[in-house]
């Protein structure tokens, strides 16, 4: 296993690319807006499954697939875009989440917010590569086995990852509060969401091959 004062440097790092605004941050802000804090937070968690896919993927050396295929990673980073880019579309003509009286409307259950987002985050290739470009460079052959200094690694990034993005989910839902108490602004609340996610499936389909979290 690695040292504690790499572990830390390791840590510290991972944190400090955790706060950077990125893919997952706007992600989340997107579920927020749209659905509160509470769905906010499950496609945190969500995010992190399909990040820790991702981990265990570098840590197995599947990832290098997509370093050194280009064909591979073009594939899976079109089918994640169009796939962001369908959540978008749905996101624009879905009834608002409260009726002008007040009365409910159907919302998407926790459970399909959590299984929608971690397949965002599986279908993103640029995390795989981030993950193989940046995990490595922190382990260390001579202190045992690569694979499971990888994944103790990545484990930190994740896990580190989430306090970070349920602040974006808290400030996000709030805001998504107050734009529900009347229709019109729960309306644009519904097109500023789907126009967060369709833009970064737009960003992701024409972005070069970069590690990206």
């Amino acid at each position: 296993m690695p040292t504690l004062e790499t572990l830390l440097i390791f840590t510290a790092a991972a944190m400090v690319l955790n706060l950077s605004p990125g893919p997952s941050n706007f992600y989340v802000l997107s579920r927020s807006l749209s659905q509160g804090t509470g769905a906010g937070l499950v496609a945190v968690f969500g995010l992190g499954a399909g990040s820790l896919v991702h981990v265990v993927a570098a840590a197995a050396g599947v990832s290098a697939i997509f370093a050194y295929s280009p064909a591979a990673f073009t594939a899976l980073k079109i089918v994640g875009a169009l796939y962001l880019i369908y959540l978008g579309i749905r996101t624009f003509l879905a009834p608002p989440a409260v009726a002008p009286e007040g009365e409910r409307l159907s919302a998407k259950s926790n459970r399909r917010i959590f299984y929608e987002s971690a397949l965002v985050e599986i279908l993103n290739p640029k995390t795989a590569l981030f993950f193989l470009a940046f995990l490595p460079q922190f382990a260390d052959p001579a202190v045992g086995a690569v694979a499971p200094q990888i994944l103790l690694l990545g484990l930190i990034v994740t896990v580190s990852a989430l306090p970070c993005d349920a602040m974006v989910a808290g400030a996000s839902g709030a805001v998504a509060k107050a734009f529900r108490r009347k229709p019109i602004l729960s309306r644009l609340q519904a097109w500023v969401s789907g126009s967060l996610l369709v833009g970064l499936g737009v960003a992701l389909a024409v972005s070069e091959g970069r590690a990206e979290r």
